[in-house]
C-alpha cells in the first residue's frame, strides 16, 4: 500500500523545495490564533482587532471607532443615555421618521400603506424637472407655453391650488418652477410636465422610472400634479426616500423649498409648509390635501449636522399635520445621534490569500458607513466582519466577499457588503500548486468565520 503514495511524497518535496516560503506560512499544522492588539493611538481609545473561530460569539467586539465625527463621542466610563421612550402618538393613516445622513428609519407606522399622495407628488415632478435641467435638456430661461390642459386642468378655474397662469402666455421656466413648488400650482405642474416630455403621459412614465432608479416600489404616478387617480398612489417610506434624494442629488433646487412666498401675475401666495414659519430648523418640504388624502406634510429640519426627514399621511387637518410633524422631528433630534463608523476604501481586515500573487487581499467597504443610534449608546455598538474562512484567487477589486454587521442589543442595526478594495489575481504555476496542495491537505475550509475590524 505504501509504494502508490511515493510519487505524490515526491512531488510535494519537489513544490516545498520551490516555494520554501510559502511552506512556512501555510504549515498543516498551524492552528488559528488570536492576532495581539495594536498599540492605541494617543488621540483615540484602542480597537484591537482579534478574529474569532467559527461560530464563536462577539460578544467581545471592540467598540467601532469615529472616523468623521458628526455629533460628540461619548467618552469612555460614562453613563449611557438610558432607554429611548416610543415615538410621539401620531395621528394620520401613516407616518415614517428617517435620519437624512444614514438613510435609517428611526419609527414608523404603516409606512408602507399605500396611500393618496395629493400635492405631494410635485416633488418628484420637480425631482424630475431638476433632473432634465442636469441632463441639459431643458433650461431655467425656457419659455414655456400655456396649453389649455393646464389652464383648464389646474388654472383659476378649479377647486385647487393654481399659480393663476394665463391661457397660450408664454412663462420663464424657472417661474413656474417656483410657482408649483411655493404656490403648489396644478397649472404649473401641468405644464413643466408638457414642456418636459411634451404631454402630461409621458412626463409620467418618467416619473415612475425616476422612483424605480430611486427604489421606490409602492409608487404609481399617474399625472404631475397629484390630482386623484386609483392608479395614482405613493407611501410615506417612499416620500421619504424621494425627499432624501432631491436634498442630496440637487441641493440648488431643494432651496427653493424653503422659500415663503412667492408673487406671479401680480397675486402674492404663501408657502402651505406652516412649519416654516414656527421652526426656523425646517427648511422643507411639501404639502398636500384631498379628500381623499387627507392632509398630508413632508419636512426636513437641519440642526447642527444632523438632518432629519419626517412624512405625514392622511392627518385629520392642516394643524394636526404640521404638529404631528413637528413632534416627529424634535422626538428625532433629542432621542437620536448619526455618526460615520468606517470610511469607504479602507483595508478594514487583510486576510490570507490562497493561490494569489500577493499574500493577503484588503478588505473594505465601498461607501462610507454611517449609522444612526440612540443618543449616548455609541459604547454599546458592536461591529463584526462575517467572510469566508477561506480566500481564493482570482478575486476582482469591488466583487463582495462577506459583510459588515453593527449591532445593538444583539440586534443588527446596520448591514454593509465587505468588498475587496483591490485585484486578487492569481500566482504563478508554482504558487498556485503548492496552494492547493496545502488546501488539500487541510481539507475542507469550513463554514464562515466573523471577525472584528481593524481600529481606525
Amino acid at each position: 500500500m505504501s509504494v502508490p503514495l511515493l510519487p505524490l511524497v515526491a512531488a510535494f518535496a519537489l513544490v516545498l523545495a520551490a516555494d520554501p516560503a510559502t511552506a512556512r506560512t501555510k504549515s498543516p499544522e498551524k492552528k488559528p490564533q488570536q492576532e495581539q492588539p495594536a498599540e492605541p493611538a494617543a488621540s483615540e481609545p484602542a480597537a484591537a482587532a482579534a478574529p474569532a473561530a467559527a461560530g464563536a460569539a462577539n460578544a467581545d467586539l471592540p467598540t467601532p471607532q469615529p472616523v468623521a465625527k458628526a455629533a460628540p463621542v461619548p467618552l469612555p466610563g460614562t453613563p449611557g443615555s438610558g432607554p429611548v421612550p416610543p415615538p410621539p402618538p401620531i395621528e394620520a393613516k401613516s407616518w415614517v421618521l428617517m435620519d437624512y445622513t444614514s438613510g435609517q428609519i428611526l419609527a414608523e407606522s404603516n409606512a408602507d400603506l399605500r396611500v393618496a399622495p395629493a400635492s405631494i407628488t410635485k416633488v418628484m415632478t420637480s425631482y424630475v424637472v431638476s433632473a432634465e435641467l442636469a441632463h441639459g435638456k431643458i433650461h431655467l430661461d425656457d419659455k414655456v407655453s400655456i396649453s389649455e390642459n393646464a389652464w383648464r386642468s389646474g388654472g383659476a378655474g378649479t377647486d385647487g391650488s393654481t399659480s393663476f397662469l394665463q391661457l397660450n402666455s408664454q412663462v420663464p421656466l424657472k417661474d413656474l418652477l417656483y410657482g408649483m413648488i411655493i404656490q403648489s400650482g396644478n397649472d404649473a405642474a401641468i405644464a413643466l410636465a408638457e414642456h418636459t416630455a411634451g404631454s402630461e403621459a409621458t412626463f409620467a412614465q418618467l416619473m415612475n422610472q425616476y422612483a424605480a432608479r430611486l427604489g421606490m416600489n409602492g409608487t404609481s404616478y399617474m399625472d404631475a400634479s397629484g390630482l386623484p387617480n386609483p392608479n395614482h398612489y405613493t407611501t410615506a417610506r417612499d416620500i421619504a426616500l424621494l425627499s432624501r434624494a432631491l436634498i442630496h442629488d440637487y441641493p440648488d433646487e431643494y432651496k427653493v423649498y424653503s422659500v415663503k412666498d412667492f408673487e406671479w401675475n401680480g397675486i402674492k401666495q404663501h408657502n402651505r409648509n406652516t412649519l416654516l414659519w414656527r421652526d426656523s430648523t425646517v427648511d422643507g418640504i411639501k404639502t398636500g390635501h384631498t379628500s381623499e388624502a387627507g392632509f398630508c406634510l413632508a419636512t426636513s429640519a437641519l440642526r447642527g449636522d444632523q438632518r432629519l426627514i419626517a412624512v405625514v399621511m392622511g392627518a385629520p387637518s392642516e394643524k394636526k399635520r404640521a404638529d404631528d410633524n413637528q413632534a416627529l422631528l424634535n422626538y428625532g433630534f433629542r432621542f437620536f445621534e448619526t455618526q460615520k463608523l468606517y470610511p469607504a476604501n479602507k483595508a478594514l481586515a487583510e486576510p490570507e490569500l490562497w493561490k494569489g500573487a500577493a499574500a493577503t487581499l484588503p478588505l473594505g467597504v465601498a461607501e462610507d458607513v454611517l449609522i444612526t443610534f440612540p443618543r449616548g449608546r455609541y459604547n454599546d455598538l458592536k461591529a463584526s466582519l462575517d467572510m469566508p474562512s477561506r480566500l481564493v484567487a482570482p478575486i476582482e477589486k469591488g466583487q463582495k466577499v462577506g459583510s459588515l454587521k453593527v449591532t445593538l442589543d444583539d440586534k443588527v442595526v446596520l448591514e454593509r457588503p465587505l468588498v475587496a478594495l483591490g485585484d486578487g489575481g492569481e500566482g504563478g504555476f508554482f504558487k498556485r500548486m503548492s496552494d492547493g496542495m496545502w488546501m488539500w491537505f487541510k481539507g475542507d475550509a469550513g463554514p464562515a468565520v466573523s471577525a472584528s475590524p481593524n481600529a481606525n
